[in-house]
This record gives structure tokens, C-alpha cells and sequence, in this order.
């Protein structure tokens, strides 16, 4: 199976690949296009400022090309808001992969959030075996409400999406690589989705 990890210089990628390795897998590193487009699966990482990391999207025409990937695509932590439609934070045009504006959360909660939280209602083959409320790792500054899209949740001062699917595309808030076990599975299970 070959994995590609999107390299577009936007925060520690580095650690998505150490764990990967742990569970005994190999994962390439590009922002090639051609090796995007022939990897099994795909992971679309990001820490950082949302308009900045765009810009480094677009200065590689990776804008245009991860909407139109067809293999199962992982988006994690700041890449899934990229792919978002909208995301406050720099005022920020998504890929639109996602139907969903991604808000700064309100001025009464500590932000960003860090730390451990749960997550629940999950609806997808990507969580299979994880318990309900089980603990993932999220820094985060801004969210996503819950909408149709959404296959898990967490709550911080209310209910919001921390889990996206669109067709052959997921997004998760919180860093799998980070999770312990439950981030160990959750990415095993990524791994073995069956393509539809």
C-alpha cells in the first residue's frame, strides 16, 4: 500500500509519519502531484495559520488537486479545516470539500483548546472499534458546527463537529498521531477502508 502525506510545509508532518511507522507502515513524504495521484491513500495534515497554509496550497496548484483526488483522503486538524469552505481564521477561502464554515470559538472559552477530549456520536467505518466518548488529543482555535456531514462530535462549551465524511474524503479536528491507541486504530481503520 503506499501512502503519501501531503508536504506542503505546514507544521510537524513529521509526527504522522513516526506513527505510522510504529504500526508498521511506510509513508512517503511529497507534494508531487503525480505521487499524490497514485498513492492508496492519502493524509492532508497541517498545523499552523489557515490563509498562510492556503497560500502555500496554491503556490503549489495542490488547491486545485486534492478536491479531485478519488482514493480515501485524511484530513487532520488544520487540514481538514482547509477543507472547509470557509474558515475565519485569515478570513480564509477553503477547498469547499466540506460544506461547512469553520468559526473562532466564542471569547468566553480558553483558546485554543488543548489537551484531551472526547469524542461521540461517531458514525463511520473510520471509528469502528473506538468506543463512545473515547479520549483524542486537539489543539485547536476555531470549530465547526455540527452539520450533515459530520460523523463525530465533541463537546467544549457546546457540541461541535470534530469529524467530517464527504465521499471518499475524511476530516478529523483532533491528531490521530497524538491519540494513544485510539488514534493508533482510528488511522489502522483509515488505512483499511474499503474504497467505494
Amino acid at each position: 500500500m503506499k501512502i503519501v502525506i501531503i508536504d506542503y510545509g505546514a507544521g510537524n508532518i513529521q509526527s504522522i509519519q513516526y506513527a505510522l511507522n510504529r504500526m508498521g507502515f511506510k509513508a512517503v513524504l511529497s507534494k508531487d502531484p503525480e505521487e499524490i495521484r497514485q498513492a492508496d491513500r492519502v493524509i492532508f495534515p497541517g498545523v499552523g495559520e489557515a490563509s498562510s497554509a492556503m497560500q502555500k496550497l496554491k503556490e503549489t496548484a495542490l488547491d486545485q488537486l486534492i478536491p479531485q483526488l478519488t482514493q480515501p483522503v485524511l484530513g487532520i486538524c488544520l487540514g481538514m479545516q482547509l477543507m472547509g469552505k470557509y474558515t475565519q481564521e485569515g478570513d480564509t477561502k477553503g477547498l469547499g470539500i466540506f460544506d461547512v464554515a469553520f468559526k473562532a470559538f466564542p471569547p468566553q472559552l480558553k483558546s485554543p483548546q488543548i489537551g484531551w477530549n472526547t469524542i461521540f456520536n461517531l458514525q463511520s467505518a473510520l471509528f469502528q472499534n473506538i468506543p463512545e466518548n473515547a479520549f483524542t488529543y486537539l489543539v485547536h482555535s476555531f470549530y465547526a458546527p455540527v452539520n450533515p456531514q459530520s460523523i463525530a462530535q465533541t463537546n467544549y462549551g457546546k457540541n461541535y463537529a470534530t469529524a467530517f465524511k464527504n465521499k471518499n474524503f475524511y476530516g478529523v479536528q483532533f491528531h490521530p498521531e497524538k491519540s494513544g491507541k485510539v488514534g493508533e486504530q482510528i488511522l489502522s481503520n483509515f488505512l483499511n477502508l474499503k474504497i467505494q
